[in-house]
């Protein structure tokens, strides 16, 4: 444990000019005084630490001292470009990686590991805009992870409907959006790249084979545009209304937000009320009713008319509720 520290100290000091005993306490969790000590006891085992007295003193390293633990390994260093998402570190079985990884920070990369940081964000990347949700970890979620790491093609079963479908599949890469999570895959034999949900698959089967890494893949990229795909695939209707300014800032809050800045995009001059008409696609009438109840006064329904008389209806009641409250 004190081992741990101090290589922590070293590292500390390594990748700041200087820090005082409480600043270094504080990141390390300890007393000033056991501060203290561990600078002594770095001093005596050759460690150039050097305490500055005074009241903005401080301790530094001294001479230009570099550490020589530089023993990162590629999956270390690889889980190190992740370590701003600690949840999906532990779920995908890294996070004794990145822990390693986090006691060697300040210290250089080997040439052989400068390519970390592409390495890593061609094999994970984010998209969670549910902030406040609480994923759930699929149970098959570390095997797959392991496999995108290592390149290694995978026998997947998951449900299709009311059937089990088996594939090989080539895992390129992971993604967490709004607390579930897919893996981009390639399918063997075909070339062809396909999203699955994890939670979805029911066996998972590593195989020892790896596979050839197409390069020019580009996750994020590629997760952008089956996303907008599948955003648009749920849009089924359409319906006109009428905003005002403040409805027009809003609505891309309230839809989807592509849809919306199409729609306003394609609306014509405002009327001279100021309000715009647009027509809108939307997944369905249930939903849009939903959605853009929240605009109240600043959205008017104008087609289809059963849309408009329930926003009508809805309408009367909240000022029939208002004027009996008083």
């Amino acid at each position: 444990m004190r081992a741990a520290r101090l290589i922590k100290m070293v590292l500390l000091l390594q990748s700041r000019p200087s820090m005082t005993a409480a600043e270094l306490a504080r990141e390390l969790e300890v007393s000033e005084r056991t501060i203290t000590r561990d600078a002594q006891a770095l001093s005596e085992a050759g460690v150039p630490v050097y305490a500055d007295r005074g009241r903005v003193g401080g301790y530094r390293l001294i001479g230009g001292y570099r550490t020589r633990l530089t023993g990162l390994a590629r999956s270390e260093a690889e889980a190190l470009f992740l370590s701003g998402v600690p949840g999906a570190l532990r779920e995908m079985g890294l996070e004794d990686a990145a822990s390693a990884a986090r006691l060697k920070v300040s210290a250089a990369l080997l040439p052989s590991l400068k390519d970390a940081s592409r390495t890593a964000s061609q094999r994970f990347h984010l998209d969670a805009p549910a902030w406040f949700a609480e994923p759930k970890t699929p149970e098959l979620l570390p095997s797959i992870a392991e496999a995108v790491w290592d390149d290694l093609r995978i026998t997947a079963r998951y449900r299709r409907q009311e059937a089990d479908v088996e594939r090989e599949l080539e895992p390129y890469g992971l993604v967490l959006k709004a607390g579930v999570w897919y893996v981009c895959a390639r399918v063997t034999g075909s070339g062809s790249f396909r999203v699955y949900r994890i939670d979805r698959f029911t066996a998972v089967e590593p195989g020892s084979e790896r596979f050839g890494r197409d390069e020019s893949f580009d996750l994020p990229g590629f997760w952008a545009e089956r996303a907008a795909q599948f955003a648009r695939s749920l849009l089924r209707a359409t319906i006109v209304v009428r905003l005002t300014e403040a409805g027009a800032r809003r609505l891309k809050h309230t839809v989807d937000p592509l849809s919306a800045q199409e729609a306003l995009a394609e609306a014509g001059s405002p009327d001279d009320g100021g309000r715009i008409t647009l027509t809108l696609p939307v997944e369905s009438y249930d939903v849009a009713y939903t959605q853009l109840l929240s605009l109240g006064p600043e959205v008017e329904v104008l087609e289809p008319s059963g849309l408009r008389r329930r926003f009508a209806e809805a309408a009367a009641r909240t000022a029939a509720y208002y004027e009996e409250q008083g």
